[in-house]
């Protein structure tokens, strides 16, 4: 078993790590296809990323997810029965649209496109994890990624995520998480693997 460093334990984040949360998620999604899609300029895009990630974890996953982070990374899990709850809501999309200026109308799409092909069954749904690429390798998406499974491992739940990024894939694979799909984003957007991880013995997991 890999031991976690005290930097990359996974800790309960509460409002008061809202800015902390936002810089690290906005760094973690400089690189990933359907932020720069949603965030196409250069020099804006990492503040844009910053206050997208703060509304959502403030206004949304917050209040009804389990929101987890690390030194150099950031975790928002949906659990079940609470997905509707996570879906924002109509002031949260007008404050999103604001920070989204003209790409506002791809993201609801977007949001539209992925919430019509989630699954039916109950489950957990990691809706966001992100590391630093600074700290890269050294182990704060997994520990994230490990804390989330087990609540789901315990409760013998499936989980489900969307990557846009392919480099993405076989990290998640490496987890147990099989790829379902692709979905392409309307408007000429990036495409999206829906995965799932069906629920293992906490003593396979």
């Amino acid at each position: 078993m890999t031991r976690m460093s005290m930097t990359n334990t996974p800790k309960t984040a509460t409002i008061d790590d809202a800015a902390t949360i936002g810089r690290t998620l906005a760094r973690a999604f400089g690189d990933d296809p359907m932020m720069r899609w949603f965030f196409p300029g250069d020099a804006s895009r990492e503040a844009g990323l910053g206050r997208y990630f703060t509304t959502l974890f403030t206004r949304q996953y917050l209040r009804h997810g389990v929101c987890e982070y690390t030194e150099s990374a950031a975790a928002f899990w949906v659990p079940p029965g609470a997905q509707d709850k996570a879906v924002p809501d109509a002031e949260t999309v007008r404050e999103l649209s604001g920070i989204l200026g003209d790409r506002a109308p791809l993201f609801r799409q977007a949001a539209e496109e992925a919430a019509g092909s989630g699954p039916q069954e109950p489950h957990w749904y990691l809706a966001v994890v992100g590391a630093d690429p600074a700290a890269q390798g050294q182990g704060h998406g997994a520990a994230l990624l490990r804390s989330g499974l087990a609540r789901a491992d315990a409760a013998g739940l499936p989980v489900y995520l969307e990557s846009s990024k392919p480099a993405n894939l076989p990290f998640y694979e490496h987890f147990g998480f099989a790829v379902l799909g692709e979905v392409r984003l309307p408007g000429g957007g990036p495409a999206l693997w829906p995965m799932r991880r069906a629920p293992r013995h906490p003593a396979d997991a």
